[in-house]
């Protein structure tokens, strides 16, 4: 079902404040800015400013934390990340779990300001509840090769979010960052030639570039979990088990299997 929100302000908010992120989050924000690559992606690094970026092919996320500051250095038991699942009528990445984004426009400011404009136009998210803390380095898609602006920020007031767009996406939902460090939750899926980690939540399988990034970001906050990076499943079969309904890879047409 479709939601209904206030608008958008584009060009406000777009300014990175490390300083003001909870201070849970910034033993993540003194990883990510001293680590120049992760195993799980590659080009994760933080900029100290979001500058100009060109709208010619370029997209931006959002990964946004939710979750109150507090004395501890740990996260809270309610912090979780802000997460979609993309149509399975869309044209490309459909009915993968993603984080809030797409492709940057000429009239988005930075990545900063493009992230926060899709995040609004897919979910209804207000922007003035966000504080964007850092800006990592464009990571490029497998498939397209296309750079992706990765954006992390702070839900420091979180409010009503929802489906905002059923074309772009038909559900989204908190993931906790508890059951994504859990080892129960914890995979590695392989397919043609090529491996990654996974999570499953909420009886969807999170891979590829999303899971990417939530696996360095979690090593790299220091919260991960030990567990099975050794077994690598299929990611066909491992795909029709979830509620994903990823036309590409459900169809047994497409089917290509992984081979060590």
């Amino acid at each position: 079902m479709r939601m209904d929100f206030g608008p958008d302000s584009p060009g406000e908010n777009t300014r990175l404040a490390p300083e003001r992120a909870p201070r849970w989050m910034r033993s993540l924000l003194s990883d990510v800015t001293r680590a120049r690559a992760h195993p799980d992606v590659r080009g994760v690094d933080a900029r100290g400013r979001s500058g100009p970026v060109k709208a010619d092919r370029s997209a931006a996320v959002l990964m946004l934390f939710s979750g109150a500051d507090h004395l501890q250095a740990d996260p809270p038991q309610d912090a979780a990340l802000l997460l979609t699942h993309r149509s399975p009528s869309m044209r490309s990445h459909s009915g993968q779990i993603a984080f809030p984004g797409g492709r940057v426009d000429d009239t988005d400011l930075n990545a900063v300001d493009a992230a926060l404009r899709e995040a609004w136009e897919e979910t209804g998210l207000d922007r003035t509840t966000v504080t964007p803390v850092a800006e990592l380095e464009p990571v490029h898609i497998r498939a397209s090769g296309y750079p992706v602006h990765p954006v992390l920020g702070h839900w420091h007031t979180p409010g009503e979010v929802g489906v905002a767009s059923p074309t772009e996406a038909d559900d989204v939902f908190p993931a906790y960052l508890s059951d994504l460090v859990d080892p129960r939750n914890r995979l590695m899926v392989g397919w043609s030639g090529w491996k990654g980690p996974a999570f499953t939540i909420n009886d969807y399988l999170v891979w590829g570039f999303t899971a990417g990034l939530i696996s360095a970001l979690l090593h790299q906050g220091g919260w991960e979990q030990e567990w099975d990076r050794e077994t690598t499943l299929d990611l066909q079969d491992t795909l029709a088990k979830s509620r994903n309904n990823e036309p590409r890879y459900s169809d047994p047409g497409n089917r290509v299997r992984f081979l060590r």
